[in-house]
């Protein structure tokens, strides 16, 4: 059985700093790009920050460029999000998501695998 479990969220002051991982059980996870979504409620979903299946390519949402950094250890199954000076408006829940033969869309639909999904409040 193949899932892409998360950790890391929690509450977080605004202009703090969180890190979000997300590691795949059961799947070859060289074979897939992964992406970092969030959703606010009402809202349509949106990729933050994707990368290639090699790391060595990654895409981010104008909203976070500067202050999110993706990145992932394909020899541990393990991709990241690092995520510094938070406002507000960052507070959604955040998803992992995995693209296989993929290229890193921004498209929540190309994403085959997705992780339950992790909270993060960001107080002001």
């Amino acid at each position: 059985q193949v899932e892409l479990v998360e950790s890391g969220g929690g509450l977080v002051q605004a202009g703090g700093s969180l890190r979000l991982s997300c590691v795949a059980r059961g799947a070859t996870f060289i074979r897939y790009a992964m992406g970092w979504f969030r959703q606010a409620p009402g809202k349509e979903r949106e990729c933050v920050a994707s990368i290639e299946k090699n790391g060595d390519s990654t895409r981010y949402a104008d909203s976070v460029k500067d202050r999110f950094t993706i990145s992932r250890d394909n020899a541990k199954n393990t991709f990241l999000l690092q995520m510094n000076s938070l406002k507000p408006e960052d507070t959604v829940v955040y998803s992992c998501a995995g693209e296989f033969e993929g290229t890193g869309s921004s498209r929540p639909i190309k994403y085959e695998l997705w992780g339950q999904g992790t909270q993060v409040p960001v107080s002001s």
